[in-house]
């Protein structure tokens, strides 16, 4: 396997892009040429809003080909072409064999929720200590454990899974991580909806998987009130969802929120403030979790 590797402005890798798929390149992946210097640029945004540019100014395109000769003749047409000014050919390398499948799993190891509460890859063996398991492999779904938001609403789930919680809707459930925590912690009825189909056959396998019992299904799964609601989504949605799942949420019961950075912790307050007092209930590396009792 060798790769290309070019340089070339924003405004060309769109037709850089088109033109190696073209030429048959197995793979092209697109990075910041200024990636960890004081010129790097981040790159983000949240659904429903525009990133706040359309992407790097340096770019670092890398197209996987088969074979050196074919590398170096995408390389030589490419060079041939009016588009390409302004690009640059910064070289082909051979790219060494690797077992990229172990080489994956070793990115992924047990995450502590708390000292007897753990997410553990299926290729991993639990930590002696854990008494409360989750399996869960990397997939196409958001919820492995290892992002803030995440463990945060399973730090939750545990500290309160000893008073009870009753019914549980999981909006937004991405691969079914915090139902399954709810199960686990003694949750009977737990329903598990998702705007995305992917996330809700996701959801499905990994609760089978780890030996417990929900519904999942689309947004109009979730009818009636629950005890405990449980959404981790990001700021702006639940901004717009806040009627909607406040509406979900039994007299008494527990809203839990998440995919809030601290600096949104005020936007959320006022948008919940008619349906109930929202407050920042945890902190980790900068994101929030915001619960109010309803």
């Amino acid at each position: 396997m060798y790769e290309l590797r070019l340089l070339c402005p924003q405004d060309r890798v769109e037709v850089l892009g088109e033109a190696l798929d073209a030429l048959d390149a197995l793979s092209i992946s697109v990075e910041d040429a200024d990636a960890q210097t004081e010129a790097e640029q981040a790159l983000f945004g949240e659904p429903g809003m525009p990133p706040p540019a359309e992407g790097w100014q340096r770019s670092r395109v890398i197209a996987l080909f088969p074979a050196q000769a074919a590398a170096e003749e995408a390389a030589a047409l490419l060079q041939a072409q009016d588009f390409f000014e302004g690009c640059r050919v910064l070289g082909v390398a051979d790219v060494p064999e690797q077992d990229w499948v172990r080489l994956t799993q070793s990115q992924f190891v047990p995450v502590e929720i708390t000292p007897e509460f753990w997410i553990v890859p299926t290729w991993h063996e639990p930590p002696a200590q854990a008494r409360t398991i989750i399996r869960l492999d990397p997939g196409l779904a958001f919820g492995t454990g290892t992002h803030p938001t995440t463990r945060m609403c399973l730090r939750w789930i545990a500290r309160h899974g000893a008073q009870g919680l009753g019914r549980v809707l999981d909006y937004g459930c991405g691969s079914g991580i915090l139902a399954i925590g709810a199960a686990k912690f003694g949750a009977l009825e737990i329903d598990a909806v998702d705007i995305d189909e992917a996330a809700v056959t996701s959801t499905r396998l990994n609760a089978e998987a780890n030996g417990v019992t929900l519904n999942a299904g689309l947004p109009e799964l979730a009818q009636g009130r629950y005890q405990t609601v449980l959404a981790n989504i990001l700021a702006t949605p639940l901004k717009v969802l806040a009627p909607l799942l406040c509406s979900r949420v039994a007299p008494g019961g527990a809203l839990v929120l998440a995919g809030i950075l601290e600096r949104q912790a005020e936007e959320l307050t006022q948008a919940y403030a008619p349906y109930g007092k929202l407050a920042v209930a945890d902190r980790e590396d900068g994101w929030v979790l915001m619960t109010a009792a309803l």
